[in-house]
């Protein structure tokens, strides 16, 4: 048996390593069942059947990640691809399918190569299915994450959420909730840093402190998680101080007020909402739609 036939029955990773010129990184996707209705014959038309997809997508060289999940392709960016090829409309064919699939992921910018495969599992005595490669560039835009609401909840908004949770929980959109600490008496360090870096390791805390009175909602500390949470319609208790400090361009200061205007600016929000009296440091020009939720008994 040749090479060239050895491979073509080779899984995706198998086929990438074999035809590799030189060495990349991949990330894979391997044995993803999902029951969809998709076909050209008339008995798959009204009926779901289980495809299986195996995807390989082999990325650009780049400097270490350093363990920072932002600085790689999550492999959420694979599935998202399978979901949203398959969301926008009936296809009747698996080619079709593995067409779109492979344009998602190689409009992401890591990604320079990628093997798909689909099978149908229903179909036959065997697996009937399709296999393509191919190499960037894409003609699709970048995957983007849903524009978000950004809220910023004041300390004392915070202590019970009872009077604004459903009115913000409920609401349309992704959420993500930023929360202030009580005001520091006075300084804990003489060095701005070290300073800095405490009072933002302070919100972090206030965010876990309230995500004991908000089961639901999840503490999430880096963009990746973010934009998932945002794709998937979840609302976020942001703790700050990990993005703040990795940001070229961050934040003027480590005030909830100026974390929570600086995140809306990052992730274009749609709206930014000030629960109770939420204290801004100093006046935030913004274009963006500001709403106040005063607290029952308390001028905001």
């Amino acid at each position: 048996m040749t090479d060239e036939t050895r491979h073509a029955f080779e899984h995706p990773q198998a086929r990438a390593a074999a035809t590799a010129s030189g060495l990349r990184d991949r990330i894979l996707l391997q044995d993803h069942i999902i029951e969809v209705e998709i076909g050209a014959f008339r008995a798959e038309r009204g009926a779901t059947q289980r495809l299986a997809f195996d995807i390989v997508a082999e990325l650009a060289p780049a400097p270490s990640a350093g363990d920072d999940v932002d600085r790689i392709l999550s492999y959420d960016r694979l599935t998202e691809a399978v979901a949203d090829s398959l969301a926008t409309e009936r296809l009747d064919l698996l080619e079709t399918l593995a067409e779109r699939i492979a344009e998602r992921i190689l409009a992401e910018p890591q990604a320079e190569r990628v093997f798909v495969r689909i099978r149908k599992l229903d179909r036959g005595p065997g697996a009937l299915g399709v296999e393509i490669m191919r190499a960037g560039p894409s003609t699709c835009p970048p995957s983007t994450a849903p524009r978000p609401v950004v809220a910023l909840i004041s300390a004392k908004a915070a202590a019970d959420p009872s009077p604004w949770r459903e009115a913000l929980l409920d609401g349309p959109g992704p959420l993500i909730l930023c929360v202030e600490t009580e005001p520091a008496v006075s300084a804990v360090a003489d060095d701005a840093a070290i300073q800095g870096r405490i009072e933002l390791l302070a919100l972090d805390q206030a965010a876990w402190r309230l995500s004991a009175e908000l089961p639901e909602v999840e503490v999430r500390d880096n963009r990746t998680e973010i934009d998932w949470a945002q794709r998937k319609g979840a609302a976020t208790l942001w703790a700050p101080a990990r993005m703040a400090v990795s940001a070229l361009d961050g934040p003027k200061g480590t005030g909830a007020g100026d974390l929570a205007f600086w995140l809306a600016d990052t992730l274009d929000a749609r709206e930014i909402v000030l629960v109770g009296a939420a204290r801004l440091e100093q006046p935030v020009a913004t274009t963006r739609p500001l709403r106040r939720i005063a607290l029952p008994g308390a001028a905001s």
